[in-house]
């Protein structure tokens, strides 16, 4: 995996940095993020996407890890981000407004394609290698999407 190594740091960098400065916001914004039924759980849905890329590129980045064992890592990290994240999803439908729920069932959809995307590409690292990195690339790359439109909400929209 040497080869992918710079391109994992690079999403270890970036999703840290962004998950710290999500926390500042979101500590900016607390008592307005609190007041909104759903919002609590939207800055809970950026993080665990964040945390997401961050635990994926940090097992990715393991020297001397067989294929194998790094596709069934990524593999169960993918399966227990779906979990929590559709988890986080159904909890706060509730709570999203009639007029934007529309817009959270469509990104509930998009999520769950992107973390579904990383036990896909555990179970390609598992039957053929690390031809699976190339299915954790849309995954961290929608991932980061979501979890800056999350934040824009949280941090300039909620004070609109």
């Amino acid at each position: 995996m040497t080869s992918w190594d710079n391109f994992f740091v690079a999403q270890v960098g970036a999703s840290a940095a962004l998950a710290g400065l999500l926390f500042v916001g979101i500590s900016i914004n607390m008592a307005k993020i609190v007041a909104t039924p759903s919002l609590p759980d939207r800055a809970l849905q950026a993080l665990a996407l964040l945390f997401g890329i961050l635990l994926v590129a940090s097992v990715l980045l393991v020297p001397g890890q067989a294929v194998v064992n790094v596709g069934y890592e990524v593999g169960a990290l993918g399966v227990a981000l779906f979990a929590v994240t559709l988890r986080i999803s159904v909890r706060s439908l509730g709570g999203v407004p009639a007029r934007y729920r529309r817009w959270h069932v469509g990104e509930t959809g998009v999520v769950g394609i992107a973390v579904l995307l990383y036990p896909a590409a555990g179970a390609v690292m598992v039957a053929a290698g690390t031809v699976g990195n190339y299915l954790v690339v849309p995954a961290f790359l929608v991932s980061f999407v979501v979890a800056i439109i999350d934040s824009w909400v949280l941090l300039v929209e909620i004070n609109r």
